[in-house]
Order: C-alpha cells, then structure tokens, then sequence
C-alpha cells in the first residue's frame, strides 16, 4: 500500500527542529521525498507514493510538491502548511521515514542536491543536459530502486568484514 507524497512531505516538515533554530526549504523537501521513495524502492521492491520524479537543474523534483510549495520561493516551510496528520502513516512507514531523516535530515540543501548531482539515477535523466537547462525528464524508478540496493549491498559487505 502506498502513501501520499503529501503525507512523506508534511512529516518532514514536523522534523524539523524549529526551536533550535532549524528550517526546511523546498529544495530541502524535495531531496528528502527523493531519497525516501529512492531508498523505499531499494528495499521495497516497490514505491513508497505513486508521484514521481523529473531530473530538474536542481536535482530530482515531484511536481505535486513543487507546486503546492511553489509560492514559498525560497522562504523556509512553515508548520502551518501541513495538510495531512502525520498519526495517519503506520508505525512501519514512520519508521523508515524516521530513518531517512536520520541519514539526509542534518544535510542542507545544497549538500543534499549535490549528493543527488553524484548520483546515476539524476545523472542518467540529465545525460546530455546542460547543468542549467531546466530538465523534466523522468527519473527512472527502476534506476533508482539498483542504484541506492547496490549502495544498500555494499555497505553490508563493508560491515561484514
């Protein structure tokens, strides 16, 4: 069963650690969502949301979120724009959202879009693009879901020795 992308993105934003001073931007969002379902394909087999992801100059975007954001510019997300309750998600998804947080949530944006400009999935979709030429083209899930599995795989292999 998937969730909405809603859903992931209103989560992540309730992260957020407000009081101590922290915010989250679009492009923060974004690249969160992305490492989410990316991540969730991997060990899944399967998508987290259905919306996908188009290789945009500034790394993987879903449209849905972009354009709900849109109006923010680059002004931070407040708390007041979340539209879905995050008790809604099981305690699995909360989990593993949790978990992704952990691993990408400490990162600023233009670390995160720079971790996404590394890697095959966005540098597939963007083959042949001018870094500045404002892409859509699809990422492709199946690239993803190998992609971050082989990441997943050889990080046991390095535990295990």
């Amino acid at each position: 069963m998937t969730v909405s992308v809603h859903a992931v993105a209103d989560y992540f934003i309730l992260k957020v650690d407000r009081e101590a001073g922290d915010d989250i931007t679009r492009l923060k969002l974004q690249k969160l969502i992305y490492y989410a379902q990316a991540w969730y394909l991997a060990m899944h087999d399967r998508a987290l949301f259905e919306d996908k992801f188009e290789a945009w100059a500034h790394g993987p975007v879903c449209r849905a979120i972009h354009k709900r954001f849109q109006y923010l510019s680059l002004n931070p997300i407040p708390p007041r724009t979340v539209i879905s309750d995050p008790a809604n998600l099981d305690a699995e998804t909360k989990g593993f959202l949790d978990e992704v947080w952990d691993i990408y949530g400490q990162y600023s944006a233009a670390k995160l879009e720079a971790m996404t400009h590394q890697e095959d999935p966005w540098l597939e979709a963007r083959k042949g693009m001018p870094p500045e030429q404002q892409g859509e083209t699809p990422i492709s899930e199946d690239t993803m879901a190998g992609f971050y599995r082989a990441r997943m795989l050889a990080r046991r292999r390095i535990r295990e020795k």
